[in-house]
């Protein structure tokens, strides 16, 4: 079965919307972005929320003729989506049904892992289904000091348990933990 990783940005209060208009702390740096490339080699896929494709889209195009940028164009996307119809972005599809019921199966088809941006209710889904088989959070060195319910990490849910994998700091400040799945 193919792993399942969520990379996701988080400040140190817990929020983890719109890290595009965070304080520039080198997160998006030239050693984030090798990090983020080491991962995009070992997906042939990358799952997200609609929330998550509509940053996206119009951001990674622009990103042609980067090592990431051109790794993160050329694969494969599933979109879980009611309301995308026509998704611009190329190599997009777009899951209107059961999100969970298709990942689980895109999982059991061969090929490399499987990547997944953002952490909203998919990502609640996946993890209650026992779908996420690694988080890879990137733990970003402030406080935003504002945030919605929506916009944190934390969701109430079931109990999913992790054990850590590892600790990299970035010359940056930002500092990502792995976790895996236990069990």
């Amino acid at each position: 079965m193919r792993r399942l990783v969520n990379s996701t940005y988080l400040s140190l209060d817990g929020v983890i919307e719109n890290p595009q208009t965070w304080p520039d702390t080198g997160g998006f740096s030239e050693e984030g972005s090798t990090v983020q490339t080491e991962l995009l080699t070992t997906c042939d896929a990358v799952v997200m929320g609609r929330h998550t494709y509509e940053v996206f889209a119009p951001v990674w195009p622009t990103l042609a003729g980067s090592p990431i940028g051109d790794r993160m164009n050329a694969l494969p996307k599933y979109v879980a989506s009611t309301t995308l119809q026509s998704p611009e972005w190329n190599n997009t599809t777009v899951i209107a049904g059961d999100p969970v019921e298709r990942i689980a199966k895109l999982k059991q088809r061969d090929g490399l892992g499987i990547v997944q941006y953002g952490f909203g209710r998919l990502s609640y889904g996946l993890m209650a289904a026992g779908l996420i088989d690694e988080l890879h959070l990137w733990i970003h060195p402030f406080f935003v000091g504002r945030a919605g319910v929506d916009d944190l990490l934390f969701r109430p849910g079931d109990a999913v348990l992790f054990e850590h994998t590892g600790t990299q700091p970035l010359d940056t400040g930002v500092v990502i933990l792995r976790y895996r799945k236990r069990g």
